[in-house]
């Protein structure tokens, strides 16, 4: 089973949701707004992507830290600031027990999901 991990009103979220349930995939809703971000798959996001990957720096949530927070930002200080405001995650993120994909991109999204299940196959 995967979990899709976001914000429901999030568009980009939306748009994932339902290209998953468009090709079939099972999948859990985790809603970091009212179920906060699990600090041991946060971490290892961090450590496997880098802070630059998982921190949405386009978004609002990222335009409202102030300057001098966002300029000095490293994996610690961006840890912190994504477990106090889960928004700042990069949306959505896939997890399955074979990937986890951070950002809403379908050709990757389908690469990865044939990958899963091809490995998934008994030769």
């Amino acid at each position: 089973m995967m979990t899709l991990f976001g914000i429901p009103q999030c568009d980009t979220v939306k748009k994932a949701r339902v290209w998953l349930t468009d090709h079939g995939v099972d999948y859990q809703f985790h809603d970091y707004k009212l179920a906060g971000v699990p600090e041991e798959l946060l971490e290892r996001w961090l450590s496997e992507f880098g802070w630059e990957t998982v921190i949405n720096r386009r978004g609002t949530s990222w335009r409202r830290l102030p300057e001098a927070e966002r300029n000095a930002m490293t994996t610690a200080t961006a840890r912190a600031a994504a477990l106090s405001n889960p928004s700042l995650i990069k949306r959505p993120v896939l997890v399955s027990d074979q990937f986890t994909l951070i950002g809403f991109d379908p050709e990757q999204w389908q690469k990865s999901l044939t990958q899963a299940t091809t490995d998934k196959v008994p030769a």
